[in-house]
């Protein structure tokens, strides 16, 4: 019997050997990536004509996706698209809610049950590289990557590639994005002018505007308040709802690594500008300026209040109106006002508002994937429609009608990547007050002016993307913000230390719980002394150290 296994071994060893040399004696010709744009560097890497391959991942299930009649995670334009266009099959392991997502990823890894590829954070990609079960990308990136993917992903210079490296091994794929994301404060313009109160520039006018939403109550609702909180405020994910602008406000930062005056780095999250914000954030809540259960409220339930009238100010990111349109527009009429401001400041200096350096996660390959070329291709083709689509390409953004109808079909695509810089804020204002198509540069800027003049043309339904876009919108404060240098940038971009990977959470949630109680008033202010003493003992100073090792070599 062994003999006979060892025969058909040999037979099948000769067999497979002959079809390799005919197969490498004919002259394959490169894949033809169709409807590819001629701004397009370079094309696909080849692969054999009309060639499959099969890639499998998981999905978060957006609540703002909305499919087509007939269409699900199984079948859709998208996938249909990647798969004609690319020769690439999207299959899903799984797909969960977004507010189960990030725990079942950490299932799945602890299973040891990778798709072939996923986005994690970057503590998973650092334990992922430890435990030996992801790819080292740097050679099929190198091979499989367009000049135009390559040149995306550095604008920044690189940085946000260097925090996929370990030891000179290219571990995962940034999901990167503008670093410079700003927060905002957004207020009810119209309620401002009935209360002849001035924009809010200092934490002083803010308090004042937030008392006097309380006490006037506009709304008619009987119940108002100054300030809508949800429950994660300090979260990153909270991009509206939020606290950490408010922090900002008082020169205060939420868990980034700043300079120390001594050459060094020192945690924001233990200088005394927080106690200052605390103590603020503990008086608005005495005066009924936050609502008593927001600590219970998600970001859906805490936004009721705005859509009602019962809130008139919210800080948020830059697409935070397209959370404010649900209340502010009711059966195709404006029925709510609001403006964006810069982040008041609690002195003279203007407030930072603090960014990272545009990454948080990463697309990792499974080292079982068989097709790791495949999420290569995915990435190229996403660039490459996201930024300069043909209109048969359109298909990746809307669906298989091509026509923007809100449901927001780009959220299907597995694989993204974000612009590491724009100029919305010189351009966009401008085109779209001037009505001056000639300035568009990007797919973006064109989307973005077509639906804020729908808007102009009487759309109601597109009056997010005027305040976002607008003359006197969001983007328009930012030139002003980038010139004159109010941010304030994480310095720290390694990957997580070893402390930081045993630690790190314990410190956020006792820092959270602390924060808590003292902002709903269950113990004094001064309490926050006694936590930056815990901080540290906990691992805090362990911490410290070890991202000050790390800084001394990467000044």
């Amino acid at each position: 019997m062994k003999k006979k296994r060892k025969a058909l071994w040999i037979v099948a060893l000769i067999v497979c050997l002959a079809i390799t040399a005919c197969s490498n004696s004919k002259n394959e010709a490169p894949e033809k990536q169709t409807n590819t744009p001629k701004e397009q560097t370079n094309e696909q890497p080849s692969e054999k004509a009309n060639e499959v391959i099969e890639v499998s991942t998981v999905s978060p299930s957006d609540q703002y996706l909305k499919f087509d009649e007939g269409e699900s995670f199984e079948k859709n334009a998208v996938y249909d698209a990647y798969e004609k266009d690319i020769g690439v099959k999207i299959t899903n392991k799984w797909v969960a809610d977004t507010s189960q997502f990030k725990e079942k990823v950490k299932i799945t890894i602890a299973s040891d049950d990778l798709p072939d590829f996923l986005l994690v954070n970057a503590t998973q990609l650092k334990e992922l590289t430890e435990a030996d079960m992801i790819m080292d990308l740097t050679d099929v990136y190198e091979q499989n990557a367009t000049e135009e993917t390559k040149k995306f992903l550095t604008m920044d210079g690189g940085m946000q590639m260097k925090t996929a490296m370990f030891g000179n091994k290219l571990m995962g794929i940034p999901s990167s994005y503008n670093p410079y994301s700003y927060q905002f404060l957004y207020v009810r313009t119209d309620w401002l002018k009935e209360l002849n109160l001035p924009e809010p520039k200092t934490m002083a006018d803010f308090m004042a505007i937030a008392e006097a939403f309380k006490t006037k109550s506009l709304g008619g609702t009987g119940t108002s308040y100054g300030l809508a909180v949800s429950k994660n405020p300090f979260s990153l994910e909270t991009g509206v709802t939020g606290l950490r602008p408010f922090l900002n406000g008082y020169h205060a930062y939420e868990n980034i690594w700043i300079d120390d005056g001594k050459g060094g780095l020192m945690n924001s999250d233990i200088q005394p500008q927080v106690k200052d914000a605390l103590a603020s954030l503990q008086e608005m809540f005495k005066k009924g300026l936050l609502d008593p259960e927001f600590a219970v409220k998600d970001v859906e339930k805490a936004a009721e209040l705005i859509y009602d009238n019962s809130i008139g100010m919210v800080y948020g990111a830059s697409w935070t109106p397209a959370q404010l349109v649900k209340g502010a527009v009711k059966d195709g009429k404006v029925v709510q006002e609001w403006g964006a401001f810069p982040i008041p400041t609690v002195d003279s200096k203007p407030a930072l508002s603090q960014i990272g350096l545009g990454v948080d996660e990463y697309y990792v390959i499974s080292k079982k994937a068989k097709h790791p070329e495949g999420v290569i291709k995915l990435l190229n083709q996403w660039i490459a429609v996201d930024n300069h689509p043909t209109d048969e390409q359109k298909v990746y953004e809307f669906g298989k009608d091509r026509v923007e109808k809100g449901n927001n079909y780009w959220l299907l695509s597995p694989l993204r990547v974000g612009k590491q810089l724009d100029n919305n804020g010189e351009v966009l204002p401008k085109a779209i007050e001037n009505k001056d198509t000639s300035i568009l540069q990007t797919k973006d800027h064109r989307t973005r002016y077509e639906r804020a003049m729908k808007y102009v043309d009487g759309d109601t339904s597109m009056w997010w993307e005027y305040l976002i876009s607008g003359p006197k919108g969001v983007y328009s404060l930012v030139p002003d913000i980038q010139k004159n240098e109010q941010y304030l940038q994480n310095k720290f971009y390694g990957a997580p230390t070893p402390t930081m990977v045993e630690r790190q959470e314990i410190l956020l949630k006792k820092r959270d719980e602390v924060y808590f109680k003292i902002i709903m008033n269950q113990v004094s202010v001064d309490e926050f002394d006694k936590f930056v003493e815990e901080w540290k003992k906990l691992g805090g100073d362990e911490i410290t150290k070890e991202v000050n090792e790390w800084y001394a070599t990467h000044k």
